[in-house]
């Protein structure tokens, strides 16, 4: 959740710091998202700044940046860093740091779960990251604490509770997996959100989440959806017709499941103080969690 004094004002001053004299700086840039980021579009430069809401994502923001690069050198196509003003990057200004990337072209329809399976594909075809990568595991739960706390009085104390106690479960039941593909580089956050349709087809966005781990966590993210989000049966065949293999059918699939039903519960459980929608999806995620009723719909929040 963005910092309350992390505002659209507040990045804008730091996007028209981090623009060089003669571009224009921040007049004209159009703000495309304000959270975890503020992410700017500048069209008269066919650029996209980010700019984070304080230095502690210096390693993450970093990451992502030798992510894109390494995408580029093995050809999946991928948002790529743009280092006309900042060859060496990230930049930090006045407590904030800044990444530039090239800007996208208006996409060409909106992007379907077929065309995330088709990235996936060619994601999961990669062999090791570099050494000088290092990409990480894929902590879906490492979040749990942190959002359980800031959720604090607003949620049943017995659904904290219930939720550390499965998330424990789960993590345990993690460790001793035996994946059907080999593990290596994914995603990480594999939704037809983060692509992106341009003139020659899918481009993935958004590559914070690139982990090594096991492949499936990639494909039961829209397994997920077609059980919890309505995503439609038709769409979802689509996908895994597309990817050519349906993770359901492995037995791991429900802990893997069941680790990111856990996370989600408790992300959404930050924003109970003071928001009653987010209270009573989180009310109807845990019960649906206690009763077993894995068709019980959820709502994205």
């Amino acid at each position: 959740m963005a910092d309350a004094g992390f505002t659209e004002e507040r990045a804008r001053a730091v996007l028209d710091a981090a623009l060089p004299h003669g571009t224009g700086g921040a007049a004209g840039a159009r703000l495309l998202a304000l959270g975890e980021n503020a992410v700017f579009a500048l069209d008269h430069l066919a650029l996209v700044v980010r700019v984070s809401r304080d230095l502690a994502v210096r390693e993450r923001a970093a990451r992502e940046l030798r992510v894109a690069d390494w995408l580029a050198r093995e050809g999946v196509p991928a948002v790529r860093p743009d280092r006309r003003f900042g060859p060496e990057q990230p930049l930090a200004y006045d407590g904030h740091l800044v990444t530039y990337w090239q800007q996208l072209r208006p996409p060409e329809r909106p992007a379907e779960p077929r065309d995330l399976a088709a990235l996936l594909r060619q994601v999961h075809a990669l062999p090791d990251a570099p050494p000088d990568l290092a990409l990480p595991r894929r902590d879906l739960l490492g979040g749990v604490e942190r959002w359980l706390r800031l959720a604090g009085e607003a949620i049943d104390p017995a659904d904290a509770a219930y939720l550390r106690a499965r998330r424990d479960d789960i993590a345990a039941a993690t460790a001793e997996l035996t994946p059907h593909q080999t593990p290596g580089p994914i995603h990480g956050d594999a939704l037809p959100r983060n692509v992106h349709i341009g003139p020659d087809g899918p481009v993935l966005v958004d590559l914070e989440t690139f982990a090594t781990d096991l492949r499936e966590h990639d494909l039961v993210v829209m397994a997920l959806s077609r059980d919890r989000y309505g995503l439609g049966a038709a769409a979802y065949d689509e996908f895994t017709a597309a990817y050519g293999w349906d993770v359901r059918e492995w037995p791991g699939c429900a802990v893997l499941r069941g680790a990111r039903e856990t996370a989600s519960c408790a992300w959404v459980a930050q924003h109970a103080p003071g928001n009653p929608a987010a209270l009573t999806e989180f009310r109807r995620r845990v019960a649906s969690l206690r009763d077993g009723d894995e068709a019980v719909r959820w709502h994205a929040f």
